[in-house]
């Protein structure tokens, strides 16, 4: 922010406005830091379920997940029969598929990232998370809102230069009482409303104060939707890293 005055009174005013903007910057990135180890947790291990809504069917699929930070995740399907057995495993920056019916491993490469993960309305990429909203982006408070009776921060999030990410800009809704987000929204690179993620259901899972459904919407598909809802969360549990292996994708249940 620039300000016309005296020499002095600039000097003074352009130091002020650098330290506000440090600050803002500092406390915008510590807040959706503080919600998303909230929601991840050190380690953690779930089962969840997740539904593809269309104007004219629905289909679940059921799985299990551990992660461990930022940078591991497995996922196990357990239903439909069908899908059964199929791992998906994140090491740092590189994804791998395991089929069971094929007995084949696949990388996924970067740029199927924004592709759709088992036909839902979430991308590779909001699944397994190659991208990192914490350390892929920059954030600034843009605002205040009120969802469900709980007042938020907004904080606008825009991605770094070299940061491999797909999306243009991510608005997050972070509650200001306890750092749980209720509200994600998606734009591309020329800024166009792509999905809108709605959180809620709060309860105490896992010895966590959470939202426990999600709801992916795509803003120009009318009657689509995915529901992600969780069954049982356990958060900070001893899971080494050597846990997250292709050996152990092909062979966990």
């Amino acid at each position: 922010m620039k300000r016309i005055g005296f020499m002095a009174l600039s000097v003074f005013f352009l130091c002020v406005s650098s330290v506000v903007g440090q600050t803002s910057e500092r406390d915008a990135k510590d807040i959706v830091e503080l919600a998303d180890k909230k929601f991840r947790g050190e380690t953690a291990k779930t089962e969840m379920s997740m539904t593809i809504v269309r104007p004219d069917w629905s289909r679940e699929v059921r799985m299990k997940t551990w992660s461990r930070g930022e940078d591991y995740a497995l996922i196990l399907i357990t239903y439909p029969d069908r899908d059964k057995g199929m791992t998906f495993l994140k090491r740092k920056n590189e994804i791998w598929n395991w089929l069971p019916s094929v007995e084949r491993v696949i990388k996924i490469p970067p740029s199927m990232m924004m592709q759709s993960w088992m036909g839902s309305d979430f991308t590779n990429d909001d699944l397994v998370r190659e991208s990192s909203i914490v350390n892929d982006y920059t954030h600034e408070i843009v605002g205040d809102s009120i969802i469900d009776g709980r007042d938020c921060y907004v904080i606008e999030a825009t991605p770094k230069p070299e940061a491999p990410v797909v999306w243009g800009k991510v608005m997050i809704w972070i509650t200001k009482e306890d750092y749980m987000q209720l509200r994600g929204e998606f734009y591309d690179e020329d800024d166009e409303l792509i999905n809108i993620l709605e959180m809620s259901q709060i309860k105490d899972m896992g010895g966590r104060v959470i939202p426990t459904l999600m709801e992916m919407i795509p803003v120009d598909e009318e009657g689509h939707k995915t529901i992600l809802e969780y069954r049982s969360v356990e958060f900070d549990i001893p899971i080494p890293q050597t846990f997250f292996s292709e050996q152990n994708m092909k062979r966990i249940r």
